[in-house]
């Protein structure tokens, strides 16, 4: 059954100037906040490793985000901006990425209703002579709601992964009020982001440098990697009175074989690196459902957890995904994603989380209540009054599940 949820009940009083518009000097010198067994606790980042369990599982999603936002002109003047989602043609990242000439994407435009299906131009007010000869255009071939789908064209037979970073930007959230600097570029991407393709950070990455990385596995916490792309939408307000009126946009994902069989046979606690990497984790268990009574992984879609009871362990779902793999010798799972973590979600997978702190009225602020059994405003009234940064850019914390004593590995 879908969970009846008002998103006002999941608001809280996030004064401006508690948004962390610039990030720290250090990565690693922000704030720590602890939460368990009922009690916030306040430390630094760098101390990590001290707080999480010995003998764990730690699992960080490796993506990397892309310049996919994009300014163009219309004849007029008039200015459109193009906010890349997710590839159409071709449709797999690897090949879009490749992509010479054109390729299509499904896009947020802004002003689209000044769009009057003419080919736009990039803006290039300084006249930089890379963008000129690249030449890219802009052609709007059809909307989709919210989305359009939007084909680019360009000259001189550079890929589209060099197309983006001649002519983008990197599409820092809106809520800094301020345009993409210098700055950015290195610390809106994870130390460790590999694979292109998300449009946000999983920005509780942000905050590792080398240093923690390697106390965390003198602390004997194995670590490894999942990849969500990360979409838009994750980070949208629930703009619905009711949750179950919010839809949730499909984001990729790829696990390894290796990681699968490490989450089967660890006797550790699992610690997730980010709600993307929640989602991901969390999703693994319905990707082997499917394994089990289909015969193959599909998409994972919103409301399924909440649809029925499901008979499986986590180890007979994940071991079915295994023995998929296996079969088909696949090293790689690629699947998709609209799962929503809501209160009343059972959690299979992840014991502990690091996250940052999330704006009002969010779907991730209710994946946090569902993590900690509903207390998260004692979590965030804590961080308001001792003055953590909120957001992106901001502090982080590391929660522990609302039944973590009673976890059994």
């Amino acid at each position: 059954m879908i969970p009846e949820i008002r998103i006002e009940d999941y608001n809280y009083d996030l004064p401006d100037d508690r948004i962390a518009k610039y990030p720290l000097s250090s990565r690693d010198s922000s704030k720590l906040l602890v939460y368990k067994d009922g009690t916030p606790s306040e430390h630094t980042f760098r101390s990590i490793s001290q707080v999480l369990p010995s003998g764990a599982l730690m699992i960080f999603n490796d993506t990397k985000v892309v310049p996919a936002r994009l300014h163009f002109q219309r004849s007029t003047g008039a200015h459109i901006e193009i906010f890349c989602l997710e590839p159409v043609m071709p449709e797999e990242y690897v090949s879009m990425f490749a992509a010479v000439d054109r390729c299509r994407w499904k896009c947020i435009v802004g002003n689209v209703k000044r769009w009057k299906n003419d080919l736009l131009s990039l803006y290039n007010p300084h006249d930089d002579a890379d963008i000129n000869d690249m030449d890219l255009k802009a052609e709007l071939i059809e909307r989709e709601g919210e989305t359009s789908v939007v084909e680019f064209t360009w000259n001189n037979g550079a890929p589209f992964s060099r197309v983006l970073e001649v002519c983008g930007n990197i599409p820092i959230p809106p809520y800094l009020n301020r345009d993409t600097e210098e700055i950015d570029l290195d610390r809106y991407q994870t130390l460790y982001a590999r694979f292109r393709g998300s449009v946000a950070a999983p920005t509780a990455g942000l905050h590792f440098t080398e240093a923690v990385l390697s106390d965390i596995r003198k602390h004997e916490i194995e670590t490894d990697t999942v990849c969500l792309h990360v979409g838009a939408g994750t980070f949208l307000p629930v703009k619905s009175s009711l949750v179950s009126e919010h839809t949730m946009h499909r984001e990729p994902f790829v696990v390894t074989l290796k990681l699968i069989e490490k989450l089967i046979t660890s006797s550790g606690k699992r610690i997730a690196v980010g709600t993307t990497s929640v989602r991901t984790l969390e999703s693994l268990y319905y990707v082997g459902v499917s394994c089990i009574e289909n015969g193959k992984p599909d998409d994972v879609s919103q409301w399924i957890p909440y649809s029925r009871e499901f008979p499986y362990s986590t180890e007979e779902a994940l071991s079915a995904i295994a023995g998929y793999m296996k079969a088909n010798s696949l090293d790689e799972l690629k699947v998709g994603t609209r799962i929503i973590i809501v209160p009343g979600f059972r959690f299979r997978v992840v014991d502990v989380l690091v996250t940052n702190f999330h704006q009002p009225q969010s779907t991730l602020l209710l994946l946090i209540s569902a993590f900690v059994g509903g207390n998260w405003k004692t979590i965030y009234d804590f961080a308001l009054a001792n003055d953590f940064r909120f957001l992106s850019y901001g502090d982080s914390s590391v929660l522990f599940r609302r039944d973590y004593d009673n976890i059994a590995k």
